[in-house]
């Protein structure tokens, strides 16, 4: 299968909510799904480094940044450790860093763009909080899929076609 959410959309046009069409694929595994973890950690990923080296458990960290584009969420070392791990896939509102490794992992990971800048680790951030991201709000244990066409979440699992 090439394409999931165009199926899940077809199949449930009143459960699912679509991200806007403002992510970019930057992960090697180019269709992911799981039920979400949440963090809210804009331009500190402390939070993210902690996550990620728990077992993942094919789930997928939804990583709100606030959409700013001064510092990475996302690098190499911490994605190659999501893998490690057994996380489905990562999306960020924000942005990610080391693309060109990035996109030789078996992971999904998607977000708004690339700055090479790290950020710092102050230990700030909050995690399984309600996000909300362009007006749709994402609770921790909504269901999260991914493909090249965007990003979707419903409150449950859905079957997959």
């Amino acid at each position: 299968m090439l394409d999931l959410l165009p199926d899940l959309c077809d199949a449930h046009p009143d459960v699912v909510r679509l991200f806007p069409p403002i992510f970019r694929q930057f992960g090697g595994k180019r269709i992911f799904h799981g039920p979400v973890v949440t963090l809210r950690c804009p331009e500190d990923n402390s939070l993210v480094r902690e996550a990620v080296a728990e077992p993942g458990q094919g789930r997928v960290l939804l990583i709100d940044g606030g959409g700013l584009a001064r510092r990475a969420l996302l690098g190499d070392m911490l994605a190659e450790k999501a893998v490690a791990n057994g996380w489905s896939g990562i999306v960020v509102f924000g942005y990610v860093r080391d693309v060109a490794t990035l996109a030789t992992l078996d992971l999904g990971v998607q977000a708004l763009g690339a700055v090479p800048m790290k950020t710092e680790k102050r230990g700030l951030g909050d995690r399984d909080v309600v996000v909300e991201i362009d007006g749709i709000r994402i609770q921790p244990g909504d269901y999260l899929y991914a493909d090249d066409n965007g990003v979707l979440v419903a409150p449950h699992a859905l079957p997959l076609p």
